[in-house]
């Protein structure tokens, strides 16, 4: 019997699209393995939204040392300071997505920065694919030791007395730092004054120099002042006592019980990179962080190790993009 030429015309189209589409899958399975294998074949870029000398800094310096020692490639730390931190993170958003930048996260950029800016130049959750939470610590309330009455209570009494006569120092405006300087301003019932700077280490500078007042910020950013006699530590903003710092009472124990505050860094690379990538960056992160020296480091500067999955980050972000959006819109802080 002659075959019907219709029926022959629908096989040839049917099977067309079918062969492509194994032919696809076949080449993606096989470039997988590839990339994996080869992944990195040239530097890497780490881009820190904030300038050299603070804890972000110091942070990104340790992982990216454990990465490239688990590579065999540099990873090469760009600071990039500004707006907050939005100035660095909007250049890593920018980059190619082929794993090759990765940016230095934070709270500030990465939870606050969405509730804060109008005009943000990047998504936190679709701009980034997340690698790995870094470290976590509590905020300490730093004070000029000469300036700056030796208690909390005695300070927050003198700033109720006089409205505008302490300043706070931050790491840039909209950042976690001015955020908890605005949130203490209205849970204390004081006015104290804003003064942005380009980074934690310029502004415990001026803290420890009397051109601010106080500042709040994880322990690492004083700890060369406290040791210098500069700079005091007024409380510990976490649930507890920290033992590194047993006879500093927690911002509970002196009237603030809902003034805890913690602040992560965290490790991203732009979207769009291979998935690949992001498995060998994390495995070489968590290899890195548990090893002794670097923990030691990390925990030398007043931070805790906690680096986990992809996946745990990723939904940290988005647990902390919507904490913020109302903490943020009670304290009225819109930038453009």
């Amino acid at each position: 019997m002659q075959a019907d030429p219709l029926q022959v015309r629908r096989h040839r189209f049917m099977g067309r699209p079918i062969t492509c589409g194994i032919a696809l899958i076949v080449a993606a399975l096989s470039a997988a393995p590839g990339y994996a294998q080869n992944y990195p074949t040239k530097p890497i870029r780490l881009i820190v939204s904030f300038a050299p000398g603070g804890p972000t800094d110091i942070v990104a310096r340790i992982a990216a040392q454990k990465i490239s020692e688990g590579i065999g490639q540099q990873v090469i730390v760009e600071n990039r300071g500004g707006a907050g931190g939005t100035v660095g993170a909007e250049a890593a958003a920018k980059a190619p997505g082929d794993g090759y930048t990765l940016l230095l996260g934070t709270i500030s950029t990465l939870g606050i920065a969405p509730s804060v800016y109008r005009n943000l130049g990047y998504d936190p959750r679709k701009s980034f694919a997340p690698v790995s939470l870094l470290t976590n610590a509590y905020f300490v309330i730093g004070a000029n030791a000469a300036s700056v009455p030796p208690t909390l209570r005695e300070f927050i009494a003198q700033a109720k007395a006089a409205p505008g006569k302490f300043n706070f120092a931050s790491n840039g405006v909209g950042n976690i730092t001015h955020i908890a300087g605005e949130l203490f301003n209205m849970m204390a019932g004081v006015k104290l004054v804003h003064i942005p700077y380009k980074g934690s280490a310029p502004a415990a500078a001026d803290v420890a120099a009397g051109r601010a007042h106080v500042q709040f910020d994880v322990l690492p950013a004083f700890q060369q002042h406290i040791a210098a006699g500069k700079v005091r530590i007024l409380a510990f903003a976490g649930p507890k006592r920290d033992a590194k710092l047993p006879d500093v009472p927690t911002t509970a124990e002196v009237g603030l019980p809902k003034f805890v505050l913690s602040a992560w860094f965290g490790l991203v690379a732009t979207a769009g990179s291979p998935d690949q990538a992001i498995r060998r960056l994390n495995a070489e992160v968590v290899r890195g962080l548990a090893a002794s020296d670097a923990r030691e480091a990390i925990l030398k500067l007043g931070l805790e190790p906690a680096a986990g999955t992809p996946e745990q980050f990723g939904a940290l972000i988005a647990e902390e993009n919507a904490r913020w959006m109302e903490t943020v819109k009670a304290a009225g802080i819109k930038l453009e």
